[in-house]
């Protein structure tokens, strides 16, 4: 069974009830309304017999009633204590003589009473007549209930085609509906289909309603996902096709490298130097690689700690300054004294990688600076070089695994692979902090790094 076909039975049940409810409560108001009238006309009438009774020297009651209208549906007896009919105004068939109501006759308070037999149904109204405080007949008035019944039947046949008309017309337009509302399911189901059937993740689900609503929301949420299940899928197409390049070259001048060895019969220094260099950096690449998927998989931990982030620097400059040799002036400006708090390991990984990457792509004699300042509840760190700078164009893309600025994908074998900075963004963010870029051709690159400061709370 459909949703759509659940849905619209389940509303058409409910409304059922509730019709149903409200028609017995209509049928039980307006039969009591009629029930009033009734019992209004039977109190009006016994207060007039009751004016015109007398009482003869035998003790029998004899209401003069020959001049009195009381209506062609009102129907009286008087009934002696003997269980004798003294008194009778109007001929009812099934009641000539017998009393109205049998039981009523030893009462001693006044009673109402529906009555019913066999082709007729009555209400009828005992009064005890009572003499100096002694009971000496009962009064009965009676009157037909036909018009009630017909009445009731006639309001029940209306309610009933009413439920029905009801019912019927509530659950087409709950299927029209619902088919309407949930019109963006069926096209959700045929748009993951033909993503099945076409691996094409660039498709989306087209809807024209509300976006606030439950479906909209939903629409947008799926479109979302299809549009990170893209970027993901196209990052894993792209990744493989740039492990695979990076791996190529390094392999191809190992296996040549041996070939040559294996020709010459013997072992060759430079060969060997060769492949020794080209094995460093499939280290190098294999390590990155698998640094990333820890950090991406949450399987990289961070021992979080009160940094001197000063000292750090410090540290990592004259490391680097010994990288930067003669080929690279490297310059410690401003420091202040600052602490954050880190992963200090990882840390250092950053400004190392940044600095590295500043004294490779500065070319002869040319500057890097490093500098560390507290700006209000930061502290920032500047590496700026005087190096060819990177494109406008390539700038949003620095962070990407795998990419670099170089027109060319022939590399030197200093040349990265387009990891480290991404390990780079992926520390600092997870350190709540964020990296900041400003480069021109031609007139080097800035790096700044933002870190919060460290916080007792």
């Amino acid at each position: 069974m459909s949703l759509r076909l659940r849905l619209t039975l389940l509303y058409s049940t409910l409304m059922g009830a509730i019709l149903l409810v409200i028609s017995a409560a209509v049928t039980l108001v307006i039969t009591s309304l009629l029930f009033n009238q009734i019992d209004v006309a039977l109190d009006a009438a016994q207060e007039v017999i009751i004016s015109k009774i007398e009482i003869n020297e035998l003790g029998k009651v004899d209401p003069k009633l020959e001049t009195t209208d009381l209506g062609s549906d009102i129907y009286m007896q008087i009934w002696g204590l003997d269980g004798g009919l003294q008194s009778s105004f109007g001929v009812m068939k099934d009641f000539e003589s017998t009393p109205f109501d049998s039981l009523a006759l030893r009462s001693d308070h006044p009673e109402y009473r529906n009555l019913t037999g066999a082709g007729w149904h009555i209400r009828v109204l005992s009064i005890p007549l009572v003499q100096n405080g002694h009971k000496i007949a009962v009064l009965q008035v009676a009157t037909r209930l036909d018009v009630v019944d017909m009445a009731r039947k006639n309001l029940t046949d209306i309610l009933f085609i009413i439920w029905i008309v009801a019912v019927l017309f509530s659950g087409m337009a709950v299927w029209v509906t619902i088919g309407q509302t949930i019109k963006p399911l069926g096209a959700i189901t045929e748009t993951v289909e033909q993503i099945n059937r076409a691996d094409d993740l660039s498709r989306r689900i087209p809807y024209s309603g509300p976006e606030e609503d439950e479906i909209g929301s939903m629409v947008s949420s799926f479109n979302q996902t299809l549009e990170r299940l893209e970027a993901l899928f196209t990052s894993q197409q792209r990744l493989l096709a740039d492990v695979s390049h990076e791996l190529r070259t390094p392999l191809t001048v190992i296996k040549g490298n041996v070939d040559l060895m294996r020709r010459m019969k013997s072992l060759d220094a430079e060969s060997l130097t060769s492949i020794d260099q080209e094995a460093g950096r499939l280290t190098r690449l294999v390590g990155g690689l698998l640094l990333l998927a820890q950090a991406e998989s949450g399987k990289l931990t961070l021992v979080m700690k009160k940094v001197e982030l000063d000292l750090l620097l410090t540290e990592v400059f004259q490391e680097m300054s010994v990288l930067a040799g003669t080929k690279v002036h490297l310059h410690l400006n401003e420091i202040d004294q600052v602490y954050v708090n880190g992963d200090r390991d990882r840390l250092k990984q950053v400004f190392i990688n940044l600095i590295a990457n500043a004294i490779q792509y500065t070319p002869q004699n040319g500057d890097v600076f490093v500098s560390l300042e507290q700006i209000k509840e930061q502290a920032r760190v500047i590496v700026r070089d005087t190096g060819p700078g990177i494109p406008t164009e390539d700038l949003p893309h620095i962070f990407e695994r795998f990419y670099r600025a170089e027109k060319s994908r022939t590399r030197g074998k200093s040349t990265g692979f387009g990891l480290g900075l991404s390990i780079v963004n992926w520390i600092a963010e997870r350190h709540g902090g964020r990296i900041e870029v400003v480069s021109q051709d031609g007139k080097g690159t800035t790096f700044a790094v933002w870190l919060p400061l460290f916080s007792n709370s």
